[in-house]
């Protein structure tokens, strides 16, 4: 099972593993980090699931969406790094990923 490290508004690191086959929102959601919303459940339609991901692993995520692109634009803490972490479905190849949640908006 992957593991990643995840680090919350307050700037600190926590490892997790999570599940192949869910999304990092999950994984987030399910440690116990309640700073990340996730309002909508995951289907894309909110952004309160922002996260900032590692430039080393953007290569091994799924494609940015058009919708995802447009919700990431109505937030003021984009940046070339985010991600909506309910899009991002784990795969061993995350093995090591860093997020970081975003601000809220």
């Amino acid at each position: 099972m992957p593991k990643l490290t995840v680090i919350n508004r307050a700037g600190e690191a926590s490892t997790i593993t999570a599940t192949t086959g869910t999304t990092v929102m999950e994984a987030i959601r399910d440690n116990g980090f309640d700073e990340l919303l996730a309002l909508c459940g995951g289907c894309c339609s909110c952004a309160t699931c922002h996260v900032y991901v590692d430039p080393a692993f953007a290569d091994k995520l799924a494609k940015l969406s058009e919708d995802e692109n447009d919700l990431l634009d109505s937030s003021d803490h984009r940046s070339a790094q985010s991600r909506l972490s309910c899009q991002l479905p784990i795969t061993d190849a995350l093995d090591g990923l860093i997020v970081t949640i975003a601000p809220e908006d």
